[in-house]
């Protein structure tokens, strides 16, 4: 499976795409009021075929409902029952249920089998209407589902899975393994001894973003001028997801090209959030781990994940010493063993490849995929 994406020229018939993505958006709050009224009455979860009968009942009453595909109600259904059964199943985790969402800031609906037509180059039929896109890259293999996004700005992107089936893979082997320690004054210390910085995009446009934000805050709530303001403020912080995401695909190509197996350690991202806040987001660990993992697989690389609860840091790399254990203010510490000096950030990622590469010549079970929470 392979997922593209497209930008939808600008165009006044794109109106049509952002009624039926509102259309989505009342569906979608129709549908969290019907479960829960249907909790209070009965006390029961409302099964998602109860739901789809009942939506595709109202929606020959409203027209409105009606420019939304059948595929796309369904669809709804489905997410909203993905997300009950994420709540039942980690609600003791923090995992909260489905709620209402601003019809405004609906963000996209998707097509799987009918509602949609690729007429060749770059069109597109969405309903009865046709609809132009830049055309980036050609389309190759099975359709399987077709979703039109809405951005914050206003601007409207295709995106499209494609089943390409099976492939010859280009394995380039290098024979080498490392280890990869996440912290937060560097962003990457691997095993070999190099250190990766992160350019930190945040913390470099903080007072761009502040400024934009103290300009929108002043506006009048409701007039033209908010609304531009809240563009110039949206395009701020798009250019910093833009750029980090960039460094993260260089980054996780470099690191495939020269290392065979990746051995990284599964964090509790969501604790450290709630500790350090801003400096974890700006990071994006969890993000850049998604973006290699997908690399490495298209690579025939390897990647490995350690436990969170091995102590990668209190454990000496030379002969394996465990000490009971050592503050985080601690950078350096001497081995009582083996009297050798370990530096935190490079100890732990030496650790980290010895027990990962090992783990992966046990057996390919570096293919699962990690609890990333961002």
């Amino acid at each position: 499976m392979k997922t593209l994406k497209f930008k939808l020229y600008q165009h006044k018939r794109n109106r049509h795409l952002k009624r039926m993505i509102n259309a989505s958006g009342m569906i979608y709050n129709h549908c969290i009021a019907l479960h829960r009224r249907y909790y209070r009455m009965w006390g029961k979860h409302l099964s998602c075929a109860k739901l789809q009968s009942h939506i595709a009942k109202l929606r020959k009453r409203n027209p409105f409902w009606q420019s939304v595909g059948s595929q796309a109600v369904q669809d709804i259904c489905q997410r909203i029952e993905k997300a009950y059964q994420l709540f039942f199943k980690h609600n003791k985790k923090g995992v909260r249920p489905p709620g209402f969402k601003k019809v405004k800031k609906y963000k996209s609906f998707t097509l799987k089998q009918a509602g949609y037509k690729l007429l060749g180059g770059n069109r597109v039929k969405v309903g009865s209407r046709v609809y132009q896109f830049c055309q980036s890259r050609e389309i190759q293999g099975t359709v399987k589902t077709l979703t039109i996004k809405r951005t914050p700005l206003g601007e409207l992107f295709m995106v499209v899975v494609v089943d390409e089936g099976s492939k010859p893979e280009i394995e380039v082997k290098t024979g080498k393994s490392a280890g990869f320690d996440f912290g937060l004054r560097t962003f990457l210390t691997c095993s070999d001894g190099s250190r990766i910085e992160s350019p930190q995009f945040l913390k470099q446009s903080l007072n761009t973003v502040k400024k934009a934000s103290k300009n929108h805050s002043k506006k009048l709530k409701g007039s033209s001028n908010r609304e531009r303001a809240r563009k110039n403020l949206v395009r701020k912080h798009e250019d910093i997801s833009n750029r980090r995401r960039d460094w993260f695909w260089k980054l996780a190509h470099e690191l495939t090209n020269k290392f065979d197996i990746l051995c990284f350690e599964t964090l509790n991202l969501k604790g450290m959030q709630r500790l350090w806040g801003r400096k974890i987001s700006d990071l994006a660990f969890g993000e850049f781990l998604q973006i290699i993992e997908w690399v490495a697989k298209n690579k025939g690389k390897q990647l490995v994940f350690v436990d969170q609860w091995y102590p990668s840091t209190k454990t000496c790399s030379n002969c394996g010493h465990l000490l009971e254990s050592l503050d985080l203010s601690v950078r350096e510490w001497r081995c009582p063993s083996c009297q050798s000096v370990n530096g935190r950030d490079e100890n732990a990622a030496r650790n980290i490849c010895a027990v990962g590469a090992s783990t992966a010549w046990l057996g390919d079970v570096s293919r699962a995929a990690p609890a990333i929470a961002v």
